[in-house]
């Protein structure tokens, strides 16, 4: 091989050797034995094995035809594991053994067809029609995986609620297997190799966004869990929630400009990281955005009275705004429509 195959070769191995790693992490040694990262683990193995056995028949055309079958068996696992990892994490892994019935009749059925119809003679057989079948239901669970996690692809439209860490991590696995089978898809319009290109390429994005999350507490693909991941009861909520409605708007804390979530827990007399559970995990929403609510209520209010003195721009200082950019921006994002839009929407 010359320089430029060697480091084709090494760039396409190396992030499938990565994951075959990361997945026997996951499997044993992660501190926390959950479900979603067993899944998460199968998920990696399944991807490392298929992508090791395109880098190694694309350099090397005479690979063991066993290996080839194994290569192309890995694929029917890749999509029910990506499934099932990302329904463990939306149930906050509270899953029964439903989640069998995407695995053991897949690898029985694959078995099978490999025991009757080895690859070594039925190559045609393999290349063609079996090969399509395993794109076709990998394609099916990728579609079944994004309907899943539709709530969670809605927040990343949504202004109004924040998205978790976890969450994030989980659409960029959804997305980078995607881009994994239309690699593996173009394949044959461009060159085999990009199937195994494009693991290595998505898994190195993946490592670099965890690092950087790292930062914030992100722990490798488990989400800190500082409220030990559950929502505050009921009828907790619906206490907390008249007391913070109660004390907001008698006080006006939303007036105050430098208003911290220390100081609103300090007011009710509750620790700050149970106020945060109770915004983030009952109402998902951040402290900001749910500041902002009120200001924007109370700017409607006087941007409705007819008495009002207060310009515009002064009516967003009022409420508790620091700029006329943010209270505008804020004003809109919320409502639809700029401030002055609205005034002139309630009086034609």
């Amino acid at each position: 091989m010359d320089l430029e195959q060697q480091l084709l070769f090494l760039f396409s191995a190396l992030g499938a050797f990565n994951g075959f790693f990361l997945s026997i992490y996951f499997a044993f040694f992660s501190k926390k034995k959950l479900i979603s990262n067993y899944f998460l683990a199968a998920l990696l193995l399944m991807l490392s094995i298929r992508i090791i056995k395109s880098v190694f028949f694309y350099f090397n055309p005479n690979l063991s035809e066993v290996f080839i079958q194994i290569g192309l068996s890995a694929c029917v696992l890749i999509g029910p594991f990506l499934y099932l990892y990302s329904k463990a994490i939306v149930q906050h892994n509270k899953m029964n053994g439903s989640w069998m019935f995407h695995v053991i009749p897949v690898i029985l059925i694959v078995t099978i067809l490999g025991l009757v119809y080895p690859y070594w003679s039925y190559k045609r057989l393999w290349s063609g029609t079996i090969v399509r079948l395993i794109y076709l239901q990998w394609l099916i669970y990728i579609v079944i995986t994004g309907i899943c996690l539709k709530d969670v692809l809605k927040k990343l439209v949504s202004k109004n609620v924040k998205i978790k860490d976890l969450e994030i991590w989980m659409i960029s696995i959804f997305v980078g297997v995607t881009i994994i089978w239309i690699g593996y898809n173009i394949g044959s319009y461009t060159s085999y190799i990009v199937g195994a290109f494009s693991f290595s390429f998505v898994f190195y994005l993946l490592v670099l966004f965890w690092v950087f999350r790292r930062k914030k507490n992100f722990l490798f693909f488990e989400e800190h869990i500082k409220y030990a991941n559950k929502k505050i009861h009921n009828s907790e909520a619906e206490s907390l929630q008249k007391r913070l409605d109660d004390i907001i708007v008698e006080k006006e804390l939303f007036k105050n400009s430098n208003l911290k979530l220390n100081d609103v827990a300090g007011q009710l007399n509750i620790v700050p990281h149970y106020l945060s559970q109770f915004l983030n995990d009952n109402l998902n929403k951040s402290f900001s955005v749910f500041i902002n609510e009120y200001r924007i209520e109370e700017a409607k209010r006087l941007l409705l009275n007819p008495n009002n003195k207060y310009t515009t721009e002064a009516i967003g200082y009022e409420c508790g705004f620091n700029s006329k950019s943010t209270f505008f921006t804020t004003f809109k994002k919320i409502t639809g429509v700029t401030p002055t839009k609205f005034k002139n929407n309630a009086n034609p």
